[in-house]
């Protein structure tokens, strides 16, 4: 761009100068691709609807087609509706494998909540060492599941079992205790061994939540004269409610859908005493190839999850509301 200079004296009148020429401001493509915000979200939020189309989504579809049909191991299988499913009902191992995941999950949550929550209260206390100790009761939730249940596998061994060895050298028993020879010894085996597993996450959970109470609350209180069980159930407890129900909610999940604890220490045995959901659903989908029935079987979890994953999310939701 040139422009002439009007004026001045001398060589400098009617000068011609060079300007620069306005620069084009429209953006590029690529740049208008970005101002756009939905174009930009479906950007950033594609590859995790991959990921969870590819992991969670497809594998769910076929898992509700497999129950759908009389798929098994080399053969296709066609449709047959609800058949899988009536089968199972109807199933005396199944009925009994249902009722075993309930106690299981019922009973295991009960004592991890209450141990969890003794030892989160006394971590919580100033006491020398106390990272140390801290640190150190993440070591059952960190220690591989397979590795820590053939541990307690060979602690509850009819023959070689240390427990076993320990009660007789005490006095308590005369004969070995069938603990896993014995429907009933085997499932309160395995609730012991999943709540040993589990008290550290409940104890850990619980503790950051009770490192959020502010400590001039139990002053007070206690300056009324309420002794530590009172300051418990009207000051922490309630304070501590919204905390409970997240870590309860997660171990229940995790706890009604277990399957390697169980596989491992006692394979459903004996005679199928021991069978949760996961691990009959296993036997017969993948051990006997019946997918489609083990498919209906798993599915079978789903709505009691549901519907106890929903009450629990709603009662938090009317905590956090009140």
């Amino acid at each position: 761009m040139k422009k002439t200079i009007a004026g001045g004296s001398g060589g400098a009148a009617g000068t011609t100068v060079a300007l620069p020429g306005a620069a084009d401001t429209r953006p590029t493509g690529y740049v208008r691709m970005l101002e756009n915000e939905r174009l930009l979200a479906a950007l950033l939020l594609a590859p995790t609807v991959l990921l969870l189309g590819t992991f969670i989504a497809y594998p769910f579809i076929m898992g509700v087609w497999l129950s759908l049909s009389d798929t098994s191991v080399g053969n296709i299988g066609h449709f047959v509706g609800l058949k899988n499913f009536i089968k199972a009902w109807d199933d005396s191992i199944f009925q009994t494998a249902f009722k075993n995941t309930f106690v299981y999950t019922f009973w295991a949550t009960i004592f991890k909540l209450a141990l969890g929550m003794w030892l989160a209260l006394l971590l919580n206390r100033s006491f020398k060492g106390k990272r140390i100790i801290r640190a150190s009761m993440l070591l059952p939730f960190i220690i591989p599941t397979v590795l820590s249940t053939f541990a307690w596998r060979w602690m509850f061994d009819p023959t070689f079992s240390v427990l076993n060895w320990m009660l007789y050298q005490g006095g308590f028993i005369v004969t070995k205790v069938p603990f896993l020879s014995d429907g009933t010894y085997g499932m309160w085996c395995a609730i012991v061994v999943n709540t040993w597993r589990g008290m550290p996450f409940f104890a850990i959970t619980l503790l950051a939540g009770l490192q959020t109470i502010s400590p001039d609350l139990q002053e007070a209180a206690s300056l009324d004269g309420a002794n530590g069980w009172y300051r418990f159930w009207h000051v922490t407890w309630p304070l501590l409610k919204p905390v409970t129900v997240v870590v309860v909610v997660f171990s229940i999940i995790q706890t009604f859908s277990d399957f390697q604890l169980i596989y491992v220490l006692t394979g459903g045995g004996p005679a199928n005493s021991t069978h949760l959901i996961a691990t009959y659903a296993y036997q017969i989908g993948v051990a006997t190839g019946l997918l489609g029935e083990g498919a209906a079987i798993s599915l079978f979890m789903l709505p009691v999850l549901f519907i106890v994953v929903w009450a629990q999310l709603r009662y938090l939701r009317r905590l956090e509301g009140a």
